[in-house]
């Protein structure tokens, strides 16, 4: 086991209920106005809305919204929820929903304390220095963005879709209730378990070093994350099975299970970035076609690796079986597992694998997936 840092200032509430209470949460932090970020309708559908509202006015929060964001997070939308920060002295940044709303709130708090472009930090050409505290209550359990620094939207007009990282994107505090997923749709479920799979075995295949108690809380997640998605598949309002697919998720990317290893990087979602970019496919779904593609073509490289996981999540010491069964559950629950399930045709390869290429060189893994090796990777989707 390697050296490590491990630092992780988020502070997790929760429980049933605990969404009613955000706006003490705010209190305590001293904040006066926040920006309040959401999707779609459903919040307000669901009662959500009323009680996070009404829970701001108890405690004298002042606040202003941003509505609209979308599975995609654009960065027009970005730039809009900026100006509105700007425009009106907002003193910290609450999200309501999904990775997809948080992602856009800790991209708003970055931009919101400085005079350029926001795109700017996710193209490497300035470094995070500040942003304004960010707040979050979760909806959806995937990304482990409650409890992590990181925040992937994509430039509308360019079509790239680039990440930024910084613990001062951390939230100030998360609200996790598991009865706000219980109306999550039964495609969404799927997707975010393929998500939360990709965030726990892309350093479990790449990294170097990789000591075993990581290999085994890697492994504990990937089959919570089985399990209650079978269950929660069946019966979409089971507590418990909710809960702890939430819990999972957020270990997944919090950066528990990296700690001590060495040269991990993140292939599949390297190049999933571009299918979604290119072809707007739900983040999850497009994981699902690229995960078993990339793991044919990755296994040789680490193949003691694959044969553990095959060995430990499938019973089999068959590292092709490991791959094979994966693939089946991921089409078992309802995700696409070959590109034309994804509506994306094989002559769109090439544009993919072009846009993949510029990701692979902004995050500094384009000496290992050039444009070729990412053609060939996608041809086994």
């Amino acid at each position: 086991m390697n050296n490590f840092t491990y630092y992780n200032p988020t502070k997790i509430e929760f429980g049933k209920e605990k969404e009613k209470n955000i706006g003490e949460y705010l209190k305590q932090a001293d904040v006066k106005k926040v920006l309040l970020v959401y999707g779609g309708g459903s919040v307000k559908k669901n009662g959500l809305y009323e009680k996070i509202i009404d829970s701001l006015n108890k405690n004298n929060i002042e606040f202003e919204e941003l509505s609209g964001v979308v599975s995609n997070p654009l960065l027009s939308k970005i730039n809009e929820g900026i100006n509105l920060a700007k425009e009106n002295k907002i003193s910290a940044v609450l999200a309501v929903g999904g990775g997809s709303v948080v992602d856009s709130a800790k991209s708003i708090a970055v931009g919101a304390k400085y005079d350029g472009d926001v795109w700017d930090f996710f193209i490497n050409k300035s470094q995070i220095m500040e942003a304004l505290p960010v707040f979050t209550v979760m909806t959806l359990s995937a990304t482990a963005s409650e409890m992590n620094g990181n925040a992937v939207i994509m430039n509308d007009e360019t079509k790239q879709k680039y990440s930024i990282a910084s613990v001062l994107l951390n939230p100030v505090v998360s609200v996790i209730n598991p009865e706000l997923m219980a109306t999550v749709s039964k495609e969404y479920l799927a997707y975010s378990a393929v998500d939360v799979i990709a965030h726990s075995i892309e350093v479990y295949f790449t990294a170097k070093v990789h000591p075993h108690f990581n290999s085994r809380i890697v492994e504990s997640i990937i089959k919570t994350i089985m399990e209650t998605t079978e269950v929660l598949l069946e019966n979409p309002n089971d507590y418990n099975a909710r809960a702890e697919f939430a819990w999972a998720a957020t270990q997944g990317l919090n950066g528990l299970t990296p700690a001590g290893t060495e040269g991990g990087n993140f292939p599949n979602h390297m190049i999933e970035h571009s299918l979604s970019a290119l072809y707007n496919v739900a983040h999850g779904a497009g994981l699902a076609v690229v995960i078993p593609a990339w793991m044919k073509w990755y296994k040789e490289q680490n193949i003691s690796q694959f044969k553990r996981f095959a060995r430990e999540i499938f019973n089999s010491d068959d590292e092709n079986v490991g791959i094979e069964k994966l693939e089946q559950w991921f089409n078992k629950i309802g995700a696409p597992i070959t590109l034309s399930d994804a509506n994306i045709p094989k002559e769109g390869i090439g544009s993919l694998a072009e846009n993949a290429y510029e990701t692979s060189k902004v995050w500094g893994m384009d000496k290992i997936y050039s444009k070729e090796i990412i053609v060939e990777i996608l041809e086994k989707a």
